[in-house]
């Protein structure tokens, strides 16, 4: 048995760090401050290159398509950025869900 369960249906979708980006947290570990989130970034929203200082970021996308670089990435694609490092910019050119993992606290620079 799990020790902790978390729906989504039971979550308030809140402001995310971004204009057009919404964070859904499922779970916050209490000793490190990590956080799993799920995203969703509305349509033709852009992120602009960034870093977390305090936590590496691992992001699934579960549904639309981020360009990065020039190159779509879709359903299935997993990005990983280690704690400090600069990645993006993201551009959502639809809607995009995705499962965001900081192994520690949820910090943008």
């Amino acid at each position: 048995m799990f020790q902790e369960t978390s729906h989504i249906d039971t979550t308030q979708w809140m402001p995310g760090p971004y204009p057009g980006v919404q964070l859904k947290v499922l779970r916050k570990d209490p000793v490190t401050g990590g956080v799993t989130v799920l995203r969703k970034f509305a349509a033709g929203t852009t992120v602009p290159e960034h870093a977390h200082p305090l936590a590496n970021e691992t992001a699934y996308v579960l549904s639309g398509e981020w360009i990065e670089d020039g190159i779509g990435y879709g359903p299935g694609t997993c990005f990983f950025a280690p704690k400090g490092e600069r990645h993006g910019p993201h551009v959502a050119t639809g809607e995009v869900l995705s499962l965001t993992v900081f192994d520690g606290p949820l910090t943008v620079d």
